[in-house]
């Protein structure tokens, strides 16, 4: 095999780990996706385990940037969770101006992720309990909590499992 076909067929096994993340199933942190050029999002696309991944991994570099996110933590919400994350969630949408319900629709914003309180059960070490906001139906997501060790930024979007959602912190 010439160099040149060895870098080639390195390149062409590199790009879709890169481009389309790992994520460990144990505590471990994982690699998410982050921005790429086309070229490499069409490899990427391929190579992409499920619908969510795929979308990230064919996204333009101006529409997603994927933030890193450790989940310590995956359970139920108590009630009392549930209904601070909804009301959080209402009031985000509420107070959202035209421009930004424009930006976020540009932006093909499905999910958002909205911080709720910790309670009991709770993990020591997280930083944050997390939920998903459907945009769409006005309603939560399932009834998971997620304790993380470390949120993204106002704005970037994350993965949580198989939702990318735009972190939004408590929505005020």
């Amino acid at each position: 095999m010439t160099p040149r076909a060895i870098l080639s067929v390195t390149i062409a096994a590199i790009i879709p780990v890169a481009f389309t993340g790992c994520e460990s199933s144990g505590s471990g942190e994982g690699i998410y996706a982050q921005n790429g050029a086309a070229a490499g999002s069409a490899l990427a696309r391929g190579a992409a385990p499920s619908g969510s991944d795929q979308l990230v991994a064919s996204s333009s570099v101006h529409n997603v940037a994927m933030a890193t996110v450790v989940v310590i933590a995956k359970r139920q919400a108590s009630e009392r969770q549930r209904k601070v994350a909804e009301e959080r969630a209402k009031k985000f949408q509420a107070k959202l101006t035209p421009e930004k319900k424009t930006v976020l629709k540009k932006k093909k914003v499905r999910y958002i992720a909205i911080d709720t309180e910790k309670d009991e059960r709770t993990v020591p070490q997280a930083k944050k309990s997390v939920m998903i906001w459907d945009v769409e139906s006005q309603q939560i997501v399932g009834n998971n909590v997620y304790d993380v060790e470390t949120t993204p930024q106002i704005g970037q979007t994350a993965k949580f499992e198989t939702y990318a959602a735009e972190y939004v912190g408590t929505g005020i």
